[in-house]
């Protein structure tokens, strides 16, 4: 049902000229925004606050497409870091030919550091970078509003702090905006534009266009935790997590994901993104998810055998210059004492699953979710979450996106499976009303709500 003997070329897929059509049509059409009349404010100097790695890749992209860029940082070393970050960033975009050595001079020409926001008096956005850290994440926008002009759009880059948090110490909620960019920033298409109910129309557009300018896929989408896109996929990796505390082999669920048409399996991914990431947010997904999240303190194990994935060169698999990531046996230690932990395994035993049970128990938790996602109008419409999730996560294209997909194999299909292992493993498998009722209506999952279901919850 799910595996192909190879990727079709997308001139051949149906799925794919579908969704991207449907998308590209109506992707510019946001209720309340594009409808009324507006017009874009132009956007000729943005401050991006934090040069780590989304910083720099933000920065990146606002300056090869000649916007002037003020890159703040707490001190003369961090920085410099993140200068030197950039113009790597802008060297590796001319090896790949996609820039010349002008427009490198030229881009290098309009970027500023700073060590505090005296630079910031004159800018037309705010981009903040910064760790996800709730009280620093409001201190800066506090700092903020009172120094940058009235019409400054205050947007921060959180992948996952409600934004009514973040700004709830301000007075300018209709200015705050979530800008979502996906690592490396300056190169992964998808931007994630997050509104909240006070967000203004003029904002949204602004943004929008300033999307379109630096050559990214603008998606609106509601306000909440992890938005649209990380949360959707928050259960993609606590599945593959629970899977390895039942018995399943790590490198085993990597392959099958891969095998499927992912980049790369869940656990290769989180040794690119880093453990730091994952750490960060789990205890904001632990409160936002309650019964449905599932714990893991495998990462917390990794960290403390030493791994810190790709960074260090040693996560679950070994990185050298130069060659493939290769998994390390070594890491099995790790592994063993994490099911101890656990103790997830029934009567202490490998649990036995086929390769589709794998590919299943980790994609249908994500398509579950969607299902949340999508009753709680945090998208506008399912092909919102078909082109994130392609642009975002690397969900194969020939597919047609998550939900297309998930209608292919069907609503009532995925109920039934998610029914069964909810009663074995519990709540984090428990299907979603939304899915629940459409297995039983028949209706696939991307069709529009009827009109006379009113949403569980609006976001929008």
């Amino acid at each position: 049902m799910y595996f192909l003997p190879s990727v079709p070329p997308l001139s051949l897929c149906p799925q794919t000229h579908v969704v991207t059509s449907f998308y590209y049509f109506s992707c510019n059409q946001v209720p309340g925004v594009t409808d009324i009349q507006l017009k874009p404010r132009k956007i000729r100097k943005v401050a991006v606050i934090g040069g780590g790695l989304m910083g720099s890749g933000i920065a990146t992209a606002l300056l090869v497409s000649n916007i002037s860029v003020v890159l703040k940082e707490v001190n003369p070393q961090f920085l410099q870091r993140g200068q030197k970050t950039i113009a790597g960033n802008l060297e590796g975009l001319v090896k790949r030919g996609s820039l010349t050595k002008d427009k490198m001079s030229k881009a290098i020409s309009l970027l500023k550091g700073a060590l505090d926001y005296s630079d910031f008096k004159d800018v037309d956005m705010v981009i903040e970078a910064v760790i996800e850290k709730v009280p620093l994440k409001q201190s800066i926008f506090a700092d903020i509003e009172k120094i940058c002009p009235p019409h400054c759009i205050l947007a921060t880059n959180t992948s996952t702090i409600d934004l009514n948090i973040v700004g709830e110490k301000t007075n300018s909620q209709d200015r705050i905006i979530g800008a979502h960019f996906f690592s490396p920033a300056h190169i992964m298409p998808l931007l994630e534009i997050v509104r909240t109910e006070r967000t203004s129309p003029q904002a949204i557009l602004d943004l929008i266009t300033v999307g379109k300018m630096i050559k990214k896929v603008p998606v609106v989408v509601g306000n909440c935790t992890g938005f649209a896109v990380n949360r959707t996929f928050f259960p993609y990796g606590q599945a593959a997590h629970l899977l390895v505390s039942l018995g399943i082999d790590l490198f085993r669920i990597d392959r099958v994901i891969s095998n499927f048409g992912m980049p790369m399996g869940p656990f290769q991914l989180q040794d690119v993104a880093g453990y730091g990431v994952a750490l960060a947010v789990k205890d904001i997904y632990a409160a936002a998810f309650g019964t449905r999240n599932f714990h893991s303190g495998l990462v917390e194990l990794m960290a403390k055998d030493g791994r810190q994935g790709k960074i260090n060169g040693k996560g679950y698999y070994l990185y050298e210059k130069g060659a493939k990531p290769k998994p390390d046996p070594s890491v099995q230690h790790v592994i063993d004492e994490y099911r101890r932990q656990t103790k997830k395994m029934p009567g202490g035993k490998l649990v036995t699953l086929s390769d589709q049970d794998i590919l299943e128990m980790v994609f249908f938790p994500v398509v579950n979710e969607a299902c949340r996602v999508m009753d709680e109008n945090v998208v506008i419409r399912a092909a919102d979450l078909d082109i994130a999730s392609v642009l975002g996560m690397g969900f194969p294209k020939y597919r047609g996106g998550l939900i297309f997909w998930a209608d292919t194999v069907g609503a009532s299909y995925i109920h039934s499976k998610l029914s069964k292992w909810a009663e074995i493993y519990g709540d984090f498998f428990k299907p979603s009303s939304y899915l629940e009722e459409r297995a039983k209506s028949g209706r696939p999952l991307g069709a529009p709500k009827m009109a006379q279901q009113a949403p569980t919850r609006s976001r929008m």
